[in-house]
């Protein structure tokens, strides 16, 4: 198969998600200008810089421009970033339900809140890693936002760490493959990167 984008009726979408896996996912909670809390998930997302600490991830616009989590952001300028795992996962699915913007998907998913240190918006209790973010950029790109956010405060939980260490053995993440297909991060092996 060869794909000219210039001659795709529609868009890549389905051959970018499709080719680009497992992606992370970033179940980012915010909290409007009125107060409502939303949290939604995003798998077009990575770490794009480490100083300053910067997180990356690209919300595809809405029939109507904007979604609820871009908006958030750039009115309010802070979002958290959780982390999905295994005993997560279903109530990350159900935050991807459409819900109108006075309707908190932490009261419909059965999501906790836990308050945050230095931003407003609560962070999923159930999340074993939550990092705190300031928006640092936000541009259009297309039909997408790309949204750079800074990390100001992170919460890991002992459970899933090492000698004060994230520890991949014990933090089971979840990736997005394509469709209704996620991938566990369980079945790890490890190389040693040559000298």
């Amino acid at each position: 198969m060869e794909i000219d984008p210039a001659e795709v009726d529609g868009s890549l979408y389905r051959t970018l998600s499709g080719s680009v896996v497992p992606r992370p996912i970033a179940w980012v909670s915010t909290t409007s200008e009125d107060g409502v809390d939303n949290l939604a998930p995003f798998s077009f997302f990575t770490v794009a810089a480490i100083d300053p600490p910067i997180l990356v991830f690209a919300p595809v616009d809405g029939p109507d421009g904007l979604k609820d989590t871009p908006r958030n952001v750039r009115d309010t300028g802070e979002l958290v970033v959780n982390i999905v795992t295994d005993d997560t996962v279903e109530a990350m699915n159900q935050t991807a339900a459409t819900l109108p913007a006075d309707e908190s998907e932490f009261d419909q998913s059965g999501a906790s809140r836990a308050e945050s240190t230095r931003v407003s918006p609560p962070r999923v209790a159930e999340s074993p890693i939550a990092f705190e973010c300031e928006l640092y950029d936000l541009q259009d790109v297309g039909s997408s936002s790309l949204i750079l956010a800074e990390v100001v405060y992170v919460h890991v939980a002992d459970a899933v760490t090492t000698d004060s260490k994230v520890d991949v053995e014990k933090l089971d993440a979840v990736g997005r493959m394509a469709g209704s297909w996620y991938a566990s991060t369980e079945d790890r092996f490890s190389l040693e990167r040559p000298p």
